[in-house]
């Protein structure tokens, strides 16, 4: 019988980045995603323990989570304040991620670790890492929390560094063709950013969940992102989206 339950902490310890403690979240057992893109997946979150995600964006602390992503942008100082510009991730940190940290510290998850994580988990479709790198967690986490799972998506911008086994789950994200035949040269799988529909083209398919192909399903229908696990075997493509900023912000970059 499933557990009545919104959340649970499924694994907290070290970043694997730079050894600062983080932890690792499920979200969605009771009634699914609210995300209209992604579908009724179960959410998984990265989160600095110590840190509210917006101080981490804004003092360089999400480093602990996301690595050296180019998506996190640059903190400089002003006015003597550490602010972040440039910011080009997708994810709003004060949505989703402040939500989930401030539950989080007021108790509101019981702890699943483990066997019983795994157990949690077990049928569903997992999104993995809806924010934050899933290759801030050991590979051993994430292999035995996604053994009995149904299916999952999943992306990193750690290929170069992580363990061989996450192309099993994930795809590894890329900002450019060239960083993309690099990590399809590693055996990954891979989903790269684009500026512009024009450059997407074969062997790269046009994600189908994405406002250019008219948002024609939902990444829990569609499933491709699985990493070499999937029965997709395309790699994938999107144009960058989120706000006006966010886009000048990668343009400016790429």
């Amino acid at each position: 019988m499933q557990e009545k339950i919104s959340g649970a902490v499924l694994w907290r310890g070290p970043s694997a980045i730079d050894s600062k403690p983080i932890v690792l979240i499920v979200t969605g057992l009771n009634k699914g995603s609210k995300n209209s893109k992604t579908g009724k997946m179960l959410q998984t979150f990265v989160l600095r323990e110590d840190v509210h995600p917006w101080e981490a964006v804004q003092t360089g602390q999400d480093k602990s989570i996301c690595g050296t992503c180019e998506h996190r942008g640059v903190v400089v100082n002003e006015n003597g304040e550490s602010v972040n510009k440039k910011r080009s991730c997708y994810v709003v940190v004060g949505q989703a991620p402040s939500v989930v940290w401030k539950a989080y510290h007021r108790g509101i998850y019981p702890e699943r670790l483990k066997d019983a994580g795994a157990s949690l988990l077990a049928g569903h479709s997992i999104r993995v890492g809806s924010y934050g790198d899933p290759g801030a967690v050991p590979f051993r986490v994430w292999e035995k929390l996604l053994k009995y799972a149904a299916n999952n998506t999943g992306y990193t911008q750690r290929w170069k560094k992580i363990a061989k086994g996450f192309s099993k789950f994930l795809m590894a994200s890329a900002n450019s063709e060239k960083s993309a035949k690099e990590a399809q040269a590693l055996g990954y799988r891979t989903f790269r950013v684009s500026g512009s529909p024009e450059s997407i083209a074969k062997p790269e398919v046009m994600c189908p969940a994405s406002a250019e192909r008219g948002k024609v399903t939902t990444c829990s229908e569609c499933l491709a992102c699985g990493g070499l696990q999937a029965k997709a075997k395309a790699n994938i493509a999107i144009v960058i989206h989120g706000g006006k900023s966010k886009k000048l912000s990668y343009q400016a970059r790429a």
